[in-house]
């Protein structure tokens, strides 16, 4: 479901025990203590802004993080969800986050993936399937027709969710982005609607895959 008038925005996206919502004001603490407690695995592959971990990632900040998220959405520039997970009795828990951003329409009709997880949630298969998730939606009521993801070389766990997905490897970008104090190659995956649309969308391509991997 969506409402409003931008395409697609806000909704809520779920599958099994993997939610995805807007942010809310009140996930400020969850939010700090997850980046917090995640500096080693999230910061090299970051752009950050410049100050120390702990304050860029408080509380406090996360109301400019918010703010700007909201911003972004009502323009029809990104779709920023919160990552949570469901527990069996209902309460659920962040435990990441996954935007589509730098929206562009008209001919184009393209956005950009990034997205990042919980260190002590990585290796469940959650971030696999909120990205399925997401570029379904994307595709579908959000009105895109391509997405990329750019993924610095190193970065094998990011990378492993977009291939495990079918995102096609098309280009090498040479100092692409400012991340962890230079600037950094990072490969382009991308993926259109016309590639998962047989098969029932991105995430009936997910479901069949953990099917025969078990």
């Amino acid at each position: 479901m969506f409402f409003g008038s931008v395409p697609g925005w806000p909704v809520v996206l779920a599958d099994g025990p993997v939610l995805l919502r807007p942010y809310r004001r009140s996930d400020a603490a969850a939010w700090s203590e997850i980046r917090r407690a995640n500096r080693a695995w999230l910061a090299p592959w970051e752009s950050v802004l410049p100050g120390r971990w702990d304050e860029t990632n408080s509380p406090i900040a996360f109301r400019y993080v918010h703010r700007d998220q909201r911003r972004t959405a009502r323009r029809g520039e990104g779709m920023p969800f919160a990552v949570c997970l469901r527990a069996d009795d209902g309460p659920e828990r962040l435990v990441g986050h996954l935007n589509i951003g730098n929206i562009v329409r008209r001919a184009f009709c393209s956005g950009y993936a990034g997205y990042w997880v919980d260190g002590r949630t990585a290796g469940r298969g959650v971030i696999p399937t909120a990205l399925a998730l997401a570029v379904d939606h994307a595709f579908g009521p959000g009105g895109l027709h391509r997405i990329e993801v750019n993924i610095r070389p190193e970065n094998r766990p990011s990378r492993r969710v977009v291939e495990k997905l079918g995102f096609r490897e098309e280009a090498y970008h040479p100092r692409y982005m400012h991340i962890d104090g230079a600037w950094r190659d990072h490969i382009g995956y991308a993926l259109t609607s016309e590639e998962v649309a047989a098969e029932g969308g991105l995430l009936a391509r997910w479901h069949r895959l953990r099917a025969t991997t078990g």
